[in-house]
């Protein structure tokens, strides 16, 4: 009985100093698994466009504007709802600029 305990304090303890190493405590957003709600609703508005489905697009885009307004994605939904073009990943450095290097202004977002 004595060296049943002893074998499941040992294995109890190993294992509890390993659990560090299995578990990321920042995961890397650019691995991330699932999109957030507001990337859901911009890659279906896109899904819609490209189906030819113009009414679902432009009623998802504002949906997404209404829902995550203060979302990335909600600012390009508002670039395409204002008739801007805009394209699927844009690298938005300052808050000022959108990939395609036209600017991002005041009027526009709100």
């Amino acid at each position: 009985m004595f060296l049943l305990r002893s074998m499941f304090v040992l294995v109890t303890a190993l294992g509890s100093i390993t659990a560090p190493f299995q578990c990321a405590s920042d995961p890397d957003p650019n691995h991330r698994l699932e999109d957030t709600p507001s990337e859901a609703l911009w890659h279906l508005a896109r899904r819609f466009e490209a189906d030819g489905d113009e009414n679902a697009h432009r009623v998802t885009l504002e949906e997404l504007v209404e829902r995550y307004p203060t979302s990335r994605e909600a600012e390009r939904a508002r670039l395409v709802l204002s008739g801007r073009e805009v394209s699927d990943e844009p690298e938005v450095a300052d808050g000022s600029e959108v990939a395609d290097g036209s600017e991002v202004s005041d009027e526009s977002v709100e």
